[in-house]
Protein backbone atom coordinates (compact mmCIF):
# COMPACT_ATOMS: atom_id res chain seq x y z
CA UNK A 1 0.00 0.00 0.00
CA UNK A 2 1.41 3.63 -0.91
CA UNK A 3 2.55 5.55 2.24
CA UNK A 4 -0.53 8.00 3.08
CA UNK A 5 -3.24 6.20 1.52
CA UNK A 6 -6.01 5.49 3.76
CA UNK A 7 -6.69 1.69 4.57
CA UNK A 8 -10.11 0.74 3.57
CA UNK A 9 -12.41 -2.25 3.25
CA UNK A 10 -12.33 -2.73 -0.68
CA UNK A 11 -14.18 -6.06 -1.07
CA UNK A 12 -16.16 -8.59 0.77
CA UNK A 13 -16.75 -12.00 -0.53
CA UNK A 14 -18.55 -14.88 0.91
CA UNK A 15 -18.21 -18.71 0.18
CA UNK A 16 -19.63 -21.95 1.37
CA UNK A 17 -17.54 -24.56 2.86
CA UNK A 18 -17.56 -27.47 4.99
CA UNK A 19 -17.02 -27.56 8.80
CA UNK A 20 -15.77 -30.26 10.98
CA UNK A 21 -19.15 -32.66 10.81
CA UNK A 22 -19.38 -32.27 7.15
CA UNK A 23 -21.91 -29.88 7.43
CA UNK A 24 -22.01 -26.28 5.67
CA UNK A 25 -20.85 -22.90 7.39
CA UNK A 26 -19.71 -19.65 5.98
CA UNK A 27 -16.63 -17.81 5.42
CA UNK A 28 -15.65 -14.84 3.90
CA UNK A 29 -12.25 -13.04 2.20
CA UNK A 30 -12.32 -9.59 3.41
CA UNK A 31 -10.02 -7.40 1.48
CA UNK A 32 -8.63 -3.81 2.13
CA UNK A 33 -5.72 -2.06 -0.06
CA UNK A 34 -3.28 -4.01 2.32
CA UNK A 35 -4.22 -7.52 1.71
CA UNK A 36 -7.09 -10.11 1.94
CA UNK A 37 -8.37 -11.64 5.05
CA UNK A 38 -10.18 -14.73 6.01
CA UNK A 39 -12.34 -15.94 8.79
CA UNK A 40 -14.56 -19.08 8.98
CA UNK A 41 -17.72 -19.33 11.84
CA UNK A 42 -18.32 -22.25 13.74
CA UNK A 43 -21.22 -23.84 14.30
CA UNK A 44 -23.11 -25.81 17.29
CA UNK A 45 -25.64 -28.81 16.88
CA UNK A 46 -29.36 -27.72 16.02
CA UNK A 47 -29.73 -29.15 19.73
CA UNK A 48 -27.60 -26.06 20.91
CA UNK A 49 -29.89 -23.50 19.51
CA UNK A 50 -32.68 -22.31 21.52
CA UNK A 51 -35.52 -19.30 21.82
CA UNK A 52 -33.15 -16.72 23.37
CA UNK A 53 -29.79 -17.44 20.62
CA UNK A 54 -29.50 -15.71 17.69
CA UNK A 55 -30.53 -17.32 14.41
CA UNK A 56 -27.78 -19.06 12.38
CA UNK A 57 -29.50 -18.97 8.77
CA UNK A 58 -29.96 -21.79 6.49
CA UNK A 59 -31.84 -22.45 3.74
CA UNK A 60 -33.95 -24.98 4.86
CA UNK A 61 -33.88 -26.86 1.01
CA UNK A 62 -33.72 -30.87 1.46
CA UNK A 63 -32.60 -31.64 -1.70
CA UNK A 64 -29.19 -29.85 -0.44
CA UNK A 65 -26.79 -30.67 2.28
CA UNK A 66 -30.23 -31.59 3.77
CA UNK A 67 -31.13 -28.07 4.54
CA UNK A 68 -28.25 -26.95 6.22
CA UNK A 69 -27.12 -24.97 3.50
CA UNK A 70 -25.57 -21.31 3.77
CA UNK A 71 -26.11 -19.83 -0.10
CA UNK A 72 -28.86 -16.96 1.42
CA UNK A 73 -26.18 -16.18 4.25
CA UNK A 74 -23.41 -15.45 1.20
CA UNK A 75 -26.22 -13.76 -0.75
CA UNK A 76 -26.57 -11.32 2.58
CA UNK A 77 -23.05 -10.94 2.71
CA UNK A 78 -22.00 -10.51 -1.21
CA UNK A 79 -24.93 -7.99 -1.08
CA UNK A 80 -26.24 -5.61 1.79
CA UNK A 81 -23.47 -6.09 4.37
CA UNK A 82 -20.39 -5.82 1.36
CA UNK A 83 -22.18 -2.39 0.24
CA UNK A 84 -22.60 -1.15 3.59
CA UNK A 85 -18.82 -1.89 4.60
CA UNK A 86 -16.90 -1.06 1.78
CA UNK A 87 -14.44 1.86 2.08
CA UNK A 88 -14.99 1.58 6.12
CA UNK A 89 -11.84 1.67 7.81
CA UNK A 90 -10.99 -1.98 8.91
CA UNK A 91 -9.71 -0.69 12.08
CA UNK A 92 -13.01 1.19 13.72
CA UNK A 93 -14.14 -2.29 14.64
CA UNK A 94 -16.66 -0.51 16.80
CA UNK A 95 -18.57 1.16 13.74
CA UNK A 96 -18.09 -1.69 11.53
CA UNK A 97 -19.76 -4.35 14.12
CA UNK A 98 -22.77 -1.39 14.69
CA UNK A 99 -23.58 -0.81 10.97
CA UNK A 100 -23.89 -4.77 10.32
CA UNK A 101 -26.09 -4.33 13.24
CA UNK A 102 -28.00 -2.02 11.93
CA UNK A 103 -28.31 -3.62 8.60
CA UNK A 104 -30.62 -6.26 10.61
CA UNK A 105 -33.69 -5.02 12.84
CA UNK A 106 -34.75 -8.15 14.45
CA UNK A 107 -33.13 -8.26 17.79
CA UNK A 108 -32.76 -12.11 16.86
CA UNK A 109 -30.57 -11.18 13.99
CA UNK A 110 -32.98 -13.27 11.95
CA UNK A 111 -32.88 -11.35 8.78
CA UNK A 112 -29.34 -11.54 7.94
CA UNK A 113 -28.03 -14.36 10.21
CA UNK A 114 -25.61 -14.05 12.97
CA UNK A 115 -23.46 -16.62 10.87
CA UNK A 116 -23.09 -13.78 8.43
CA UNK A 117 -22.51 -10.98 10.82
CA UNK A 118 -19.76 -13.15 12.75
CA UNK A 119 -17.50 -14.23 9.63
CA UNK A 120 -17.79 -10.66 8.40
CA UNK A 121 -16.81 -9.10 11.70
CA UNK A 122 -13.98 -11.44 12.13
CA UNK A 123 -12.31 -10.83 8.95
CA UNK A 124 -12.91 -6.96 9.42
CA UNK A 125 -10.93 -8.04 13.23
CA UNK A 126 -8.25 -9.59 11.29
CA UNK A 127 -7.73 -6.67 8.82
CA UNK A 128 -7.23 -4.16 12.01
CA UNK A 129 -4.74 -5.99 13.30
CA UNK A 130 -2.72 -5.75 9.99
CA UNK A 131 -3.66 -1.90 9.39
CA UNK A 132 -2.06 -1.40 12.81
CA UNK A 133 0.19 -3.78 12.55
CA UNK A 134 0.20 -5.72 15.53
CA UNK A 135 -0.86 -9.20 16.33
CA UNK A 136 -4.84 -9.69 16.47
CA UNK A 137 -4.81 -10.88 20.00
CA UNK A 138 -3.05 -7.39 21.12
CA UNK A 139 -5.34 -5.80 18.19
CA UNK A 140 -8.03 -7.61 20.34
CA UNK A 141 -6.68 -6.17 23.65
CA UNK A 142 -6.80 -2.61 22.21
CA UNK A 143 -10.44 -2.96 21.15
CA UNK A 144 -11.16 -4.76 24.71
CA UNK A 145 -9.12 -2.28 27.24
CA UNK A 146 -7.26 -5.36 28.27
CA UNK A 147 -4.00 -4.38 29.49
CA UNK A 148 -2.42 -7.48 30.57
CA UNK A 149 -1.96 -10.27 27.84
CA UNK A 150 -2.82 -13.64 29.53
CA UNK A 151 -2.58 -17.37 28.18
CA UNK A 152 -5.60 -19.06 28.94
CA UNK A 153 -5.64 -22.66 30.89
CA UNK A 154 -7.21 -25.09 27.80
CA UNK A 155 -9.57 -27.04 29.43
CA UNK A 156 -9.11 -30.39 27.42
CA UNK A 157 -12.17 -32.77 26.58
CA UNK A 158 -10.72 -36.17 27.31
CA UNK A 159 -13.96 -38.00 27.24
CA UNK A 160 -17.22 -37.51 24.94
CA UNK A 161 -20.92 -38.06 25.84
CA UNK A 162 -24.38 -36.74 25.62
CA UNK A 163 -25.43 -35.45 22.26
CA UNK A 164 -21.16 -35.50 21.02
CA UNK A 165 -21.37 -39.10 20.78
CA UNK A 166 -22.90 -42.35 20.41
CA UNK A 167 -22.35 -44.07 23.60
CA UNK A 168 -24.52 -44.11 26.51
CA UNK A 169 -23.13 -41.60 28.49
CA UNK A 170 -25.44 -38.96 29.73
CA UNK A 171 -22.92 -36.04 30.71
CA UNK A 172 -21.88 -34.58 27.07
CA UNK A 173 -17.95 -34.01 28.63
CA UNK A 174 -15.51 -34.61 31.05
CA UNK A 175 -12.10 -32.00 30.45
CA UNK A 176 -9.02 -31.87 32.39
CA UNK A 177 -8.02 -28.35 33.53
CA UNK A 178 -3.79 -28.21 34.21
CA UNK A 179 -3.98 -25.78 36.56
CA UNK A 180 -0.50 -26.85 38.36
CA UNK A 181 1.01 -25.82 34.80
CA UNK A 182 3.22 -22.74 34.70
CA UNK A 183 3.31 -21.87 31.15
CA UNK A 184 0.80 -22.68 28.53
CA UNK A 185 3.25 -25.23 26.67
CA UNK A 186 3.36 -27.64 29.88
CA UNK A 187 -0.40 -27.38 30.04
CA UNK A 188 -0.28 -28.67 26.55
CA UNK A 189 2.40 -31.45 27.08
CA UNK A 190 0.09 -32.63 30.10
CA UNK A 191 -3.10 -32.15 28.22
CA UNK A 192 -1.49 -34.62 25.72
CA UNK A 193 0.39 -37.38 27.39
CA UNK A 194 -3.18 -37.64 29.68
CA UNK A 195 -5.05 -38.10 26.75
CA UNK A 196 -2.95 -40.75 25.13
CA UNK A 197 -2.54 -42.47 28.49
CA UNK A 198 -6.50 -42.38 28.51
CA UNK A 199 -6.65 -43.93 25.30
CA UNK A 200 -4.62 -47.07 26.43
CA UNK A 201 -6.85 -47.23 30.00
CA UNK A 202 -9.96 -47.41 27.92
CA UNK A 203 -8.15 -49.98 25.38
CA UNK A 204 -7.36 -52.07 27.63
CA UNK A 205 -10.86 -52.50 29.46
CA UNK A 206 -13.08 -51.47 26.29
CA UNK A 207 -10.78 -53.05 23.87
CA UNK A 208 -10.29 -51.28 20.57
CA UNK A 209 -13.66 -49.88 19.95
CA UNK A 210 -14.15 -48.31 22.54
CA UNK A 211 -11.31 -45.58 21.65
CA UNK A 212 -13.87 -44.01 19.05
CA UNK A 213 -14.03 -39.95 19.53
CA UNK A 214 -16.92 -37.65 19.81
CA UNK A 215 -17.57 -34.50 17.74
CA UNK A 216 -15.29 -32.91 20.15
CA UNK A 217 -12.77 -35.68 19.43
CA UNK A 218 -12.72 -36.67 23.14
CA UNK A 219 -12.86 -40.22 23.40
CA UNK A 220 -15.94 -42.50 23.56
CA UNK A 221 -16.02 -46.03 25.35
CA UNK A 222 -19.43 -47.13 25.70
CA UNK A 223 -20.12 -46.33 29.00
CA UNK A 224 -23.35 -44.83 31.23
CA UNK A 225 -22.50 -43.21 34.40
CA UNK A 226 -20.10 -39.88 35.21
CA UNK A 227 -18.80 -41.76 38.02
CA UNK A 228 -17.37 -44.88 35.51
CA UNK A 229 -16.01 -41.72 33.22
CA UNK A 230 -14.63 -39.61 36.03
CA UNK A 231 -12.64 -43.19 37.07
CA UNK A 232 -11.15 -44.05 33.94
CA UNK A 233 -10.04 -40.45 33.60
CA UNK A 234 -8.43 -40.37 37.05
CA UNK A 235 -6.79 -43.95 36.37
CA UNK A 236 -4.64 -42.16 33.01
CA UNK A 237 -3.89 -38.72 35.43
CA UNK A 238 -2.48 -41.26 37.96
CA UNK A 239 -0.37 -42.73 35.04
CA UNK A 240 0.78 -39.28 33.84
CA UNK A 241 2.40 -38.57 37.57
CA UNK A 242 0.44 -34.85 36.88
CA UNK A 243 -2.31 -35.83 39.45
CA UNK A 244 -1.22 -32.67 41.50
CA UNK A 245 -1.36 -30.53 38.83
CA UNK A 246 -4.52 -31.32 37.26
CA UNK A 247 -8.44 -30.75 38.08
CA UNK A 248 -11.33 -31.86 36.32
CA UNK A 249 -14.00 -30.05 34.88
CA UNK A 250 -17.88 -31.35 33.76
CA UNK A 251 -20.08 -29.98 30.80
CA UNK A 252 -23.13 -31.94 31.60
CA UNK A 253 -25.36 -30.22 29.14
CA UNK A 254 -28.51 -31.32 31.32
CA UNK A 255 -31.05 -29.51 29.00
CA UNK A 256 -30.40 -32.32 26.78
CA UNK A 257 -31.92 -34.70 28.41
CA UNK A 258 -34.45 -32.74 30.72
CA UNK A 259 -38.05 -34.32 30.40
CA UNK A 260 -40.20 -32.03 31.92
CA UNK A 261 -38.78 -31.23 35.23
CA UNK A 262 -37.03 -34.53 35.36
CA UNK A 263 -33.62 -35.47 34.07
CA UNK A 264 -33.54 -38.72 32.24
CA UNK A 265 -29.60 -40.21 32.91
CA UNK A 266 -30.62 -43.40 30.38
CA UNK A 267 -32.31 -41.11 27.93
CA UNK A 268 -29.84 -42.54 25.17
CA UNK A 269 -30.04 -46.42 26.36
CA UNK A 270 -31.63 -48.47 23.57
CA UNK A 271 -33.99 -50.06 26.33
CA UNK A 272 -35.92 -47.20 27.56
CA UNK A 273 -37.76 -48.86 30.23
CA UNK A 274 -35.03 -48.75 32.34
CA UNK A 275 -34.97 -45.44 32.16
CA UNK A 276 -33.05 -43.50 35.36
CA UNK A 277 -34.63 -40.36 36.03
CA UNK A 278 -33.45 -37.94 38.55
CA UNK A 279 -35.15 -34.58 40.46
CA UNK A 280 -33.55 -31.17 40.13
CA UNK A 281 -32.57 -31.60 43.91
CA UNK A 282 -31.33 -35.57 43.18
CA UNK A 283 -29.22 -33.98 40.97
CA UNK A 284 -27.21 -30.88 43.34
CA UNK A 285 -27.01 -33.76 45.61
CA UNK A 286 -25.29 -36.08 43.39
CA UNK A 287 -22.95 -32.95 41.82
CA UNK A 288 -22.27 -32.54 45.30
CA UNK A 289 -20.88 -36.09 45.92
CA UNK A 290 -19.10 -35.57 42.80
CA UNK A 291 -17.56 -32.65 43.50
CA UNK A 292 -16.57 -34.72 47.05
CA UNK A 293 -14.95 -37.54 45.42
CA UNK A 294 -13.28 -35.88 42.55
CA UNK A 295 -11.10 -32.92 41.60
CA UNK A 296 -13.45 -31.11 39.88
CA UNK A 297 -13.76 -27.36 39.86
CA UNK A 298 -16.02 -26.05 37.31
CA UNK A 299 -19.41 -27.57 35.69
CA UNK A 300 -21.17 -26.61 32.98
CA UNK A 301 -24.92 -26.48 32.49
CA UNK A 302 -25.38 -28.31 35.19
CA UNK A 303 -29.80 -28.22 34.65
CA UNK A 304 -31.58 -27.21 31.84
CA UNK A 305 -32.06 -23.94 30.61
CA UNK A 306 -34.81 -22.42 32.13
CA UNK A 307 -34.00 -23.71 35.25
CA UNK A 308 -32.51 -20.91 36.91
CA UNK A 309 -34.35 -21.61 40.39
CA UNK A 310 -31.88 -24.75 40.85
CA UNK A 311 -28.77 -23.04 39.11
CA UNK A 312 -28.69 -20.51 41.43
CA UNK A 313 -29.18 -22.79 44.52
CA UNK A 314 -26.09 -25.20 43.14
CA UNK A 315 -24.49 -22.26 42.49
CA UNK A 316 -24.58 -20.31 46.01
CA UNK A 317 -23.33 -23.97 47.67
CA UNK A 318 -20.21 -22.51 46.12
CA UNK A 319 -18.72 -26.30 45.56
CA UNK A 320 -17.40 -25.00 42.14
CA UNK A 321 -17.31 -22.95 39.43
CA UNK A 322 -21.06 -22.96 37.63
CA UNK A 323 -20.76 -22.24 34.29
CA UNK A 324 -23.48 -20.58 32.01
CA UNK A 325 -24.36 -22.44 28.97
CA UNK A 326 -27.72 -22.37 27.12
CA UNK A 327 -29.08 -20.81 30.69
CA UNK A 328 -27.26 -17.70 29.30
CA UNK A 329 -26.66 -18.06 25.35
CA UNK A 330 -24.33 -14.93 25.12
CA UNK A 331 -27.13 -13.03 25.30
CA UNK A 332 -26.31 -9.97 27.08
CA UNK A 333 -29.73 -9.38 28.39
CA UNK A 334 -30.00 -12.85 30.49
CA UNK A 335 -26.18 -12.71 31.36
CA UNK A 336 -27.18 -9.18 33.26
CA UNK A 337 -30.28 -11.12 34.41
CA UNK A 338 -28.01 -13.98 35.93
CA UNK A 339 -25.44 -11.13 37.52
CA UNK A 340 -28.67 -9.18 39.19
CA UNK A 341 -30.08 -12.95 40.36
CA UNK A 342 -26.36 -14.61 41.05
CA UNK A 343 -28.00 -17.01 39.04
CA UNK A 344 -24.21 -18.75 38.32
CA UNK A 345 -21.00 -17.55 38.60
CA UNK A 346 -19.08 -17.85 35.02
CA UNK A 347 -20.17 -17.25 31.36
CA UNK A 348 -19.24 -19.26 28.79
CA UNK A 349 -18.72 -17.33 25.51
CA UNK A 350 -19.40 -19.03 22.40
CA UNK A 351 -18.99 -15.76 19.62
CA UNK A 352 -21.28 -17.58 17.15
CA UNK A 353 -24.18 -17.27 19.87
CA UNK A 354 -23.45 -13.36 19.83
CA UNK A 355 -23.16 -11.87 16.28
CA UNK A 356 -20.25 -9.59 16.17
CA UNK A 357 -16.63 -9.07 18.01
CA UNK A 358 -18.22 -5.57 19.44
CA UNK A 359 -20.38 -7.86 21.53
CA UNK A 360 -18.64 -10.19 22.29
CA UNK A 361 -16.29 -7.51 24.48
CA UNK A 362 -19.03 -6.42 26.00
CA UNK A 363 -20.37 -9.75 26.91
CA UNK A 364 -17.12 -10.18 28.63
CA UNK A 365 -16.72 -7.00 30.34
CA UNK A 366 -20.12 -7.64 31.70
CA UNK A 367 -19.04 -10.89 33.31
CA UNK A 368 -15.52 -9.81 34.24
CA UNK A 369 -16.76 -6.54 36.16
CA UNK A 370 -18.99 -9.26 38.01
CA UNK A 371 -15.74 -11.23 39.13
CA UNK A 372 -17.12 -14.12 37.38
CA UNK A 373 -14.89 -16.42 35.45
CA UNK A 374 -14.99 -16.05 31.76
CA UNK A 375 -14.89 -19.79 29.48
CA UNK A 376 -13.97 -19.36 25.85
CA UNK A 377 -15.66 -21.84 24.08
CA UNK A 378 -15.50 -23.84 20.55
CA UNK A 379 -18.16 -25.28 19.02
CA UNK A 380 -19.13 -29.06 17.90
CA UNK A 381 -18.58 -27.63 13.96
CA UNK A 382 -15.47 -26.66 14.08
CA UNK A 383 -13.09 -24.70 11.35
CA UNK A 384 -9.12 -24.52 10.73
CA UNK A 385 -10.08 -21.00 11.62
CA UNK A 386 -7.65 -20.34 15.42
CA UNK A 387 -9.89 -17.21 15.80
CA UNK A 388 -10.81 -17.88 19.06
CA UNK A 389 -7.37 -18.71 20.52
CA UNK A 390 -6.56 -14.58 19.92
CA UNK A 391 -9.66 -13.41 21.22
CA UNK A 392 -9.17 -15.39 24.23
CA UNK A 393 -5.27 -14.15 24.92
CA UNK A 394 -6.71 -10.72 24.34
CA UNK A 395 -9.98 -10.63 26.81
CA UNK A 396 -8.16 -12.69 29.27
CA UNK A 397 -10.93 -15.07 29.28
CA UNK A 398 -8.66 -17.46 31.77
CA UNK A 399 -9.77 -20.66 29.84
CA UNK A 400 -10.60 -22.13 26.82
CA UNK A 401 -12.53 -25.13 25.89
CA UNK A 402 -11.22 -26.04 22.27
CA UNK A 403 -12.02 -29.56 22.81
CA UNK A 404 -9.44 -33.05 22.39
CA UNK A 405 -6.04 -32.90 22.05
CA UNK A 406 -6.56 -34.27 18.89
CA UNK A 407 -8.08 -33.57 15.73
CA UNK A 408 -6.97 -30.39 13.28
CA UNK A 409 -9.94 -28.38 13.68
CA UNK A 410 -9.28 -28.23 17.95
CA UNK A 411 -5.52 -28.22 17.90
CA UNK A 412 -5.54 -25.36 15.42
CA UNK A 413 -6.68 -23.19 18.42
CA UNK A 414 -3.97 -24.91 20.50
CA UNK A 415 -0.96 -24.69 18.18
CA UNK A 416 -1.75 -21.01 17.92
CA UNK A 417 -2.07 -20.31 21.73
CA UNK A 418 1.41 -21.91 21.48
CA UNK A 419 2.62 -19.27 19.09
CA UNK A 420 1.35 -16.92 21.57
CA UNK A 421 2.87 -17.70 24.13
CA UNK A 422 6.36 -18.42 21.84
CA UNK A 423 5.72 -14.52 20.46
CA UNK A 424 5.24 -13.10 24.13
CA UNK A 425 8.87 -14.60 25.63
CA UNK A 426 9.18 -13.21 28.79
CA UNK A 427 5.66 -11.22 28.78
CA UNK A 428 3.94 -14.21 28.75
CA UNK A 429 1.58 -14.34 31.88
CA UNK A 430 -0.02 -17.84 31.67
CA UNK A 431 -3.50 -17.46 33.69
CA UNK A 432 -3.00 -20.91 36.11
CA UNK A 433 -3.86 -20.86 39.44
CA UNK A 434 -5.50 -17.81 38.55
CA UNK A 435 -7.75 -18.96 35.62
CA UNK A 436 -10.98 -17.75 37.20
CA UNK A 437 -9.55 -14.27 37.56
CA UNK A 438 -6.42 -13.64 35.52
Amino acid sequence: MKKGVPCVITKIRARQILDSRGIPTVEVDLHTNKGMFRAAVPSGPSTSTGVHDVVELRDGDKGKYLGKGVSGVIKNINGKISEALIGMDPTLQTQIDQAIVDLDKTENKGELGANAMLAVSIAACKAGAAEKEVSLYKHVADLSGQTNLVLPIPAFTLISGGKHAGNNLAIQEIMIVPIGAVTFEEAMQIGSETYHHLKGVIFEKYGPTGCNVGDDGGLAPNISSFAEGLDLVMEAIDRTGYSGKIKMALDVAATNFCIGTKYDLDFKSPNKSGQNFKSAEDMIEMYTQLCRDYPIVSIEEPFDKDDWEHTKLFTNLRICQVVGDQLLMSNIKRIEKAIDESTCNALLLKVNQIGTITEAIQAVKMATDAHWGVVMSHRCGETEDSFIADLAVGMATGIIKAGAPCRGERIAKYNQLLRIEEELGDKAIFAGKNWRLP
